[in-house]
């Protein structure tokens, strides 16, 4: 069977975890993009906080350096919750693409009797499929949301240490 036969048997739920792994492959690419980018403004960013820090009150330093770093990290996580989401809620669509086709199942045979095991069979089908599409969506999602908001933390404390150590 080809995956398009699979796809059309998985049905409408299958599509829309096939919707949200576009949108989240698409998110995750580009924040990789982004995050790639972010290596040659270094010096800027650099440059700018410790701008920052000098026009601040003294006193305020610290807290300074740390609120305009988290600023600048969390202008680059813009995105990376709808990927945080699409991994919880992927596995959650697949139960209930399970649930559906074991439903479906139970009401064949409630129409049909246990005489044709292929009635049943069906539903069970569905809802494996729904199952192992959802799993195939969240597995990915997961590792690129820790993946991406490590090199977050990464480049949060690289910052951090060398603004510190112009000062």
């Amino acid at each position: 069977m080809d995956l398009l036969s699979y796809i059309n048997r998985g049905g409408i739920i299958v599509y829309v975890l096939i919707f949200l792994n576009v949108i989240g492959f698409t998110i995750m690419f580009w924040k990789i993009i982004q995050l790639s980018f972010s290596k040659f403004r270094k010096e800027k960013t650099i440059n700018e906080i410790i701008d920052f820090v000098k026009e601040s009150n003294k006193d305020l330093q610290k807290e300074s350096i740390d609120n305009i770093i988290n600023r600048k990290i969390k202008k680059m996580e813009f995105g990376l919750n709808t990927v945080k989401i699409i991994a919880s809620i992927a596995p959650l669509l697949g139960l209930l693409g399970t649930v559906v086709g074991v439903l479906n199942s139970f009401d064949s045979i409630t129409k049909s009797g246990l005489g044709d095991p292929s009635i049943f069979s069906n539903g069970i089908s569905i809802a494996l499929i729904t199952t192992v599409a959802g799993l195939i969506v969240a597995i990915p999602h997961y590792i690129g949301y820790n993946y991406i908001y490590g090199i977050l933390d990464s480049i949060e404390l690289k910052l951090q240490k060398e603004v510190l150590k112009r000062l």
